[in-house]
């Protein structure tokens, strides 16, 4: 029996509504996605919030983070930072990640208040860092200090001679490439790399006598690798008061910060956008009724992007001579 027409109207209808609600219902989840990703992100870089005081927490082996570096830029320029607290807990790092990060806060110091709170230790490039700011504050047993160049490598010619293995090598000049853990280290070798460490050092130690009120003499004779305790470090002047946010706070009011200001932490972006993008983009496929394989479609659709905060830093350690401050 052939199908009547009004039949075949009834069916076109019903396809248009299902194709609309359809529709609609893709529209309302990417507006339930979009909300959860700026509830999600609630707690990112808060640049364009009410005024606030940024805490930055700089912990761990120091190294030339490209993240950070740009989230100390954006603090920099964000109207809405009034003063700055640079939370520091680090035994130092690479030479070239503590310059970044020092010339990065004096950045930061010239248009705003930048102050150090230094918690567990502040060490080599730790403190570098932390005398970039203008007021350095310490707890009676931190450990403060330890101005000072280091160059370590290995030498693993005697293991070489006990398991039998014999290096062969051709090279443009003497000195390329050394000194090697391969190779006994040469008297030329120790010269170059002594050289390259004094330059390195006589860099960090005017970096100190620029930014506290020591006298040359003051740095050279505490820059013999030596670590203090906070209470030392305030007698010798490597540090500017003692104790924790209530008083580099009271350093910002004189500062013309107001003390009453919230201080919020300016974490690292979510690194974990990705993964959490992709099960949200199942729940709400799964919530809506779609199939499996639309959690792809909205991903295609452009919904994933709105969990990625796009920003990721990568480190590899090359391998052979390493410098650290």
């Amino acid at each position: 029996m052939a199908p009547r027409a009004d039949d075949i109207i009834d069916r076109r209808r019903i396809r248009r509504k299902l194709t609309f609600w359809r529709v609609a219902t893709l529209l309302v989840a990417a507006i339930a996605i979009a909300g959860f990703g700026a509830w999600g992100m609630r707690d990112s870089w808060p640049g364009q919030g009410r005024d606030h005081i940024a805490q930055v927490k700089i912990g761990g082996t120091i190294t030339e983070d490209g993240e950070l570096l740009r989230r100390l830029e954006d603090i920099a320029e964000s109207d809405s930072v009034k003063g700055v607290i640079l939370s520091i807990n680090s035994p130092g790092g690479t030479t070239a990640g503590g310059e970044a990060i020092f010339d990065a806060v004096r950045r930061i110091a010239e248009k705003k208040p930048v102050t150090a709170q230094v918690g567990t230790l502040a060490a080599s490039a730790g403190y570098m860092i932390a005398s970039a700011s203008d007021h350095i504050v310490a707890r009676k047993s931190s450990i403060v200090g330890s101005i000072g160049v280091l160059v370590q490598f290995p030498d693993l010619t005697g293991l070489m001679d006990k398991v039998g293995i014999k290096l062969e090598e051709v090279k443009s000049s003497p000195l390329k490439a050394e000194p090697s853990p391969f190779n006994p280290t040469t008297d030329e070798e120790r010269a170059m790399i002594r050289a390259m460490i004094m330059d390195s050092y006589e860099w960090f130690v005017g970096l100190v006598i620029e930014r506290r009120p020591l006298s040359r003499a003051e740095v050279l004779a505490l820059a013999d690798g030596s670590i203090f305790t906070g209470r030392q470090a305030l007698d010798l002047k490597l540090v500017d008061a003692l104790g924790g946010e209530q008083e580099v706070i009271a350093w910002l009011k004189t500062r013309g910060v107001d003390e009453a200001l919230e201080v919020r932490e300016w974490k690292p972006r979510n690194t974990g956008g990705f993964l959490f993008g992709q099960s949200m983009l199942r729940a709400v496929a799964d919530a809506i009724g779609l199939p499996g394989g639309s959690a792809d479609l909205l991903r295609e659709l452009g919904g994933e992007r709105l969990f990625l905060d796009g920003l990721l830093s990568l480190w590899q350690p090359a391998s052979g001579v390493t410098g650290e401050r």
